[in-house]
């Protein structure tokens, strides 16, 4: 049964390095009224901004009853007071302290964009009706986010939550953007496919349609990669023991490719002292779950807090 906000609208903001996608969505239901995206344009800092301003205002005439609120889903760390990202080194120029509320002409709640993207699935998806449950969003890195108590959890500094950077490979020579080697991050996002393959393939599409094949090297780089996310898995079942797990992104497009060897390894490597797995579901919301779980966040700020 979904959990019920109060009646009203809201606008969610999801800023990627792609496109820039915002919705406008009755808070009871989880509708969508109407959704927009556009290009980022990302090292044009000017750009965005002026579209995420246009987007808001256009989203703001398709209401039909009052805004309560407007939240924004990006990449980084955000504030202790979810007002700004505070931390995004390397890209989208301008991001980082960029005052929202300002911009807009309105409160924002800003929140690392995995994050926004549990808190859609914990409310309207595939963690509904769940007190525990941890969100991993695959893709070209591996974000991901805490639900614990029926409060997504941010910790110290907000940084919580950050699973695909959990080391799995502690003599792995190369390090990962937290300086940690071995990741989790590195095992299966997208990004490192080429030196996981000797270069013979460029993404994870390319990878699974040859597994699909039975080509040797995408077998052997496409299994090792599920393994150890099983291993990552079975690693946060032991210190979170959540309800459910959900898995997001753009990696999971690959469907049985990955959820039937994905619950092959679990079998292996799960601790199951009650003699029943975790489930593993797919999430629900695809490229819209950032700006969904933002608008979420823009009216009940009161179910983030720092501790547990």
């Amino acid at each position: 049964m979904r959990e019920t906000i109060f009646d009203g609208y809201a606008i969610g903001i999801d800023l990627g390095g792609t496109r820039i996608k915002g919705v406008l969505i009755d808070l009871q239901s989880g509708e969508l009224v109407q959704q927009l995206s556009v290009d980022t344009r990302d090292g044009n800092a000017g750009n965005w901004k002026q579209e995420i301003r246009e987007m808001v205002s256009a989203l703001k005439q398709l209401s039909f009853d009052e805004v309560k609120g407007i939240g924004l889903a990006a990449p980084g760390i955000a504030s202790a007071d979810n007002q700004m990202i505070i931390n995004m080194p390397g890209r989208m120029q301008g991001l980082e302290g960029l005052n929202w509320q300002a911009l807009l002409q309105h409160p924002v709640f800003v929140l690392n964009d995995a994050h926004a993207a549990l808190v859609a699935e914990a409310h309207y998806g595939s963690a509904t009706g769940h007190s525990h449950a941890l969100m991993l969003t695959l893709g070209t890195g591996v974000g991901g986010g805490l639900w614990l108590n029926g409060k997504l959890f941010q910790g110290n500094a907000n940084r919580a939550g950050h699973l695909g950077h959990m080391i799995l490979d502690v003599h792995n020579p190369e390090l990962d953007i937290t300086n940690v080697p071995g990741s989790l991050e590195q095992a299966i996002g997208n990004a490192t496919v080429p030196q996981r393959t000797f270069y013979k393939y460029n993404n994870t599409r390319e990878l699974v349609a040859a597994y699909r094949q039975g080509e040797p090297i995408a077998t052997r780089a496409w299994l090792d990669a599920v393994r150890q996310l099983a291993a990552g898995l079975a690693s946060l079942i032991n210190i979170f023991s959540p309800e459910v797990i959900v898995l997001g992104g753009g990696i999971t497009q690959a469907d049985d490719a990955l959820f039937g060897p994905l619950a092959t390894f679990m079998d292996i490597y799960e601790w199951r002292p009650k003699g029943t797995a975790v489930p593993i579901k797919k999430a629900s919301f695809t490229d819209l779950s950032g700006s969904i779980g933002a608008a979420v966040c823009s009216v009940k700020t009161f179910q983030f807090n720092q501790t547990v």
